[in-house]
Parts: structure tokens; sequence; C-alpha cells
């Protein structure tokens, strides 16, 4: 059984009918990872609002925090470990990203570049990411969005076997445009994540199907 544009009409590309069986069009599972460890950060509103934006789609969502994981900076890899011996944060992250069809990365921009705390959390994984989509959600104060760390953040993500879709979404003036716990503030966004979601649920759909039939190396 497959979704036409016929089960599609009235409702956004990302949403799921609430009878949808689970054949592969139903619900997906995301994981957005967030990268900030400031006092005072704001892009967790962003982060929140594409929270409740898949889950409002029918989707299941997995939030990964740098201040709730508290991983320390990178010494060993999750790969370099024996099975079972790494440590239960990294553990439970494997276990996570190897259950999820997407990824949603929602980065600000340090001089030009993701902060450290999202490449940290990138670079403890590797083969768990593979054959996956992603996407770019980009943040700032002011009113550039962020945009210059995503082309930084492009690069990353490929590099450890991410597929990011075309579309990115970047926020200028967060704190304007979301509430704290990621509600909208300007509804001009409800209307703009409607085609990045679509892509990014496109993408994580067909990958899922080809990851069914077989990858061409682990």
């Amino acid at each position: 059984m497959s979704t036409s544009a016929a089960d599609l009409a009235g409702r956004s590309p990302c949403e799921v009918s609430p009878d949808a069986p689970d054949d592969g069009n139903g619900g997906l599972r995301f994981v957005v990872v967030y990268g900030s460890v400031r006092s005072q950060r704001q892009g967790i509103r962003a982060a929140r609002f594409i929270v409740r934006q898949l889950e409002s789609r029918g989707h299941h969502v997995d939030l990964i925090d740098p201040l709730e994981i508290d991983l320390p900076l990178l010494d060993r890899a999750y790969s370099s470990y024996a099975n079972g011996e790494a440590p239960e944060p990294l553990e439970r992250l494997a276990a996570l990203y190897r259950q999820a069809d997407a990824f949603v990365f929602v980065s600000g921009e340090y001089n030009h570049s993701p902060p450290p705390a999202l490449k940290n959390l990138i670079d403890h994984f590797l083969h768990e990411y593979f054959w996956r989509p992603a996407g770019i959600v980009t943040y700032s104060a002011g009113s550039f969005g962020g945009v210059r760390a995503a082309v930084h953040l492009r690069a990353v993500l490929g590099e450890v076997g991410l597929v990011t879709v075309p579309s990115m979404f970047p926020v200028p003036r967060v704190s304007a445009a979301f509430e704290e716990d990621g509600t909208v503030k300007d509804e001009a966004y409800e209307k703009r994540i409607a085609k990045f979601l679509g892509e990014l649920c496109w993408y994580a759909r067909a990958l899922k199907a080809a990851r069914a039939e077989g990858v061409p190396y682990e």
C-alpha cells in the first residue's frame, strides 16, 4: 500500500494519517540533535519547534540536548569500544540512532561554524548515521539565521555518512520567532516549515525502504 497524491490531499506531505498502516508510510522516527550549552541559549526554542512540528504530524521524535547527555570531549569514539563496553550515554545514543529514520541538526553559528558542543556530539558516532537523511536547521540572534554555519555543517554530516537534504531551515532572530517551549510567535514559520519537513520525510521514507533491501556495506 503506497501513499498517493489523493491520500495526501488536505494535509502536508509529512503528515501521517491517524489510520496509516505500519508499512513504511506511517510515522517515522526522528532524532533532533541540538548543539548549544550556553547559559542563556536561545536556539533550544528552534529545536523544540521542530520537535512539536514533527510530533504534530504523527512522528516519533527524540530530542538530544548536550546539557542533558553531558558527553566528555571526544577521546574515544563509540566504534573504538568493544561490544557492550562503551559508557552508558554512548550506548544509549547508539541504540537510539540505529532506530532513527532521519536526523535534524539544530545549530547556532560560532565564528562562521557550528558550536563545539554540536561537533562533539556528532563526532562520537559514525556507522550509526549511515544511509540516513539529515535536515539542517540554523538560527541566530541577528538577521542571517546562522546560514554560514550550515555550509560547514553540511560537509561534516556528509563525511559521517548522512545524506543532507537540499533544503535548509534558517531562523533569524530566534527569540522573536518562537516561545521558550517552541510554540510560534511568528506564524509565517508554520508555512515555511512545511516544505522543509515534507522534503525530509520523503528522503526518510525512500532511504528506509532502500535500507530494508540491503546496503552497499556496513
